[in-house]
């Protein structure tokens, strides 16, 4: 029996990104009731292109929800550089689930945690019987990838994708997907606004997790790293601790998804009434 396979969309990367495309130019969609709708559309041809070149069987889409979670109560900086969202987008975080809804595609999120959270959740369950791809822009999503587990990366425009699995990953990187988290720790992430070790970059991290494999096992070895490096470590310990905790997707998130829910049924009829009601033009040809 072919296994199923599920694509969990962060929704959130889909909106901002399709909201930023047109939003460069001043092109906000807006329809005869005032409300901007050019993050919505954009979202739709992101997801059906994903649908009809993936051809998944089961389709899931998580949320943020609400900017504070628990990473802020444990570093208050998390995110801090993030201005408020742009007011035309605004109106259009509802109504995106709306039109999720009426494609029968569940919404998934939880209060308190970031959509990371819940897809690290979903995937972890659901790819132990399943083919689990994550569609996403974050980078972060790699520390999922595992056995029956891809990333779609999205590109510039629309169908374009760098796919990830554990082997591409090694290749690019030369470490483990689920050594991503302490490269972060040891490095920080200026778009998440945490630190890491002040100092080291990139390149040092990665030799440093070639060589020791963990953070403890750099730890463990401090001895025999150059100066500098023990130096910077040493004194950004408490930082470094922190930021792993930050860059750790939580896979123990409080919500869950039925495959029978997460079919991939979509009534024409119905998506095609909510396309109409938010005036989504060019649309209606596209689920192949």
């Amino acid at each position: 029996m072919e296994k199923n396979k599920i694509l969990i969309v962060d929704g959130m990367a889909l909106l901002f990104r399709a909201f930023f495309a047109t939003a460069m130019s001043g092109y906000y969609m807006v329809n005869s009731k005032g409300v901007p709708t050019n993050a919505i559309h954009g979202f739709v041809k992101h997801l059906f292109t994903a649908v009809n070149t993936h051809q998944p069987t089961h389709v899931i889409c998580c949320w943020d929800m609400g900017s504070v979670t628990y990473r802020n109560e444990i570093f208050s900086d998390y995110k801090a550089n993030r201005g408020e969202p742009p007011v035309e987008l605004i109106p259009q975080f509802d109504l995106v689930k709306e039109v999720v809804d009426e494609l029968n595609i569940p919404n998934i999120g939880l209060a308190g945690y970031e959509a990371d959270d819940c897809i690290g959740t979903l995937t972890k369950e659901l790819s132990l019987e399943s083919e689990v791809m994550i569609l996403t822009g974050d980078q972060d999503i790699l520390q999922l990838l595992d056995k029956n587990v891809t990333v779609a990366l999205l590109k510039k425009g629309y169908g374009n994708y760098a796919i990830y699995d554990e082997s591409v990953f090694f290749e690019e990187k030369g470490i483990r997907p689920k050594q991503m988290v302490d490269l972060k720790a040891l490095m920080g992430d200026t778009s998440d606004n945490y630190p890491g070790v002040k100092g080291i970059g990139e390149k040092t991290a990665l030799r440093l997790l070639q060589t020791h494999e963990t953070i403890e096992g750099i730890l463990d070895n401090l001895p025999v790293l150059t100066k500098g490096q023990r130096q910077k470590i040493e004194s950004d310990l408490e930082m470094l601790h922190l930021s792993r905790k930050l860059a750790a997707i939580h896979c123990e998130v409080d919500v869950c998804c039925s495959l029978e829910d997460a079919i991939l049924n979509i009534n024409q009829e119905r998506m095609l009434a909510k396309f109409k009601e938010l005036e989504l033009r060019n649309l209606d040809n596209i689920l192949k």
